[in-house]
């Protein structure tokens, strides 16, 4: 299955408007070709049913879902993939479970570990942070495009850009060698997620084309 260039991230912790569903209808609806099922609080079961929903609104729609962190949901609930970080299930390990079809995103900060997750399997790399974000605490960490070049150029699959990406980043973003985006509180928190999805779509696709 080919890796989306839009992925839009779900989230009920920075706002509590619309559910995990109603964020996966309204990206999709302005263009996300990826959706994101992001909770990163709360029981399993809590998650189990939530991702259930978006698995709905996905699958109605034939968007691939990608679950974050858990393999476990992933399968329960029969999305596309999982995106893992560096403390979740070992690339190497999700790929043995899940098989070669499974899309299967890790995240990476440093050259070192997009190159490790490469060799152990990952489908795509979401690498950042790439700009300062207020989802992540510590500003020391930006990469910045620099060190996103530097990623794309050491491997041979797909880098999904994260983290600060604006409307105003996409173009510089794809040029620095990233496949695509992956984008949470600019849509989540926009007035319209679906309309701010949209401008996303547009800019990417303007941006490609060029």
């Amino acid at each position: 299955m080919s890796i989306g260039r839009l992925h839009v991230l779900t989230d009920f912790h920075f706002q509590q408007r619309y559910s995990h569903a109603e964020l996966a209808r309204l990206a999709i609806e302005g263009g996300a070709d990826t959706i994101q099922f992001r909770q990163k609080t709360g029981g399993i079961r809590h998650v189990l049913h939530e991702a259930r929903l978006v698995r709905e609104v996905c699958r109605s729609r034939g968007v691939p879902l990608l679950i974050d962190d858990h393999v476990d949901v992933m399968l329960a609930v029969g999305a596309e993939g999982v995106h893992l970080g560096q403390t979740d299930l070992p690339i190497d390990v999700a790929r043995s479970i899940l098989g070669p079809e499974a899309i299967i995103g890790a995240t990476a900060t440093t050259r070192a570990q997009a190159e490790a997750a490469c060799e152990a399997g990952a489908s795509y790399i979401g690498f950042g942070p790439v700009f300062p974000t207020s989802s992540k605490a510590r500003v020391d960490s930006v990469k910045g495009l620099d060190g996103l070049e530097e990623v794309c150029r050491s491997v041979p699959i797909p880098v999904i850009a994260i983290a600060g990406i604006t409307p105003q980043r996409v173009r510089p973003v794809l040029q620095a060698g990233a496949h695509g985006i992956a984008v949470m509180t600019a849509i989540t928190l926009a007035d319209r997620p679906d309309q701010m999805t949209a401008r996303f779509r547009r800019i990417l696709d303007a941006a490609l084309a060029s």
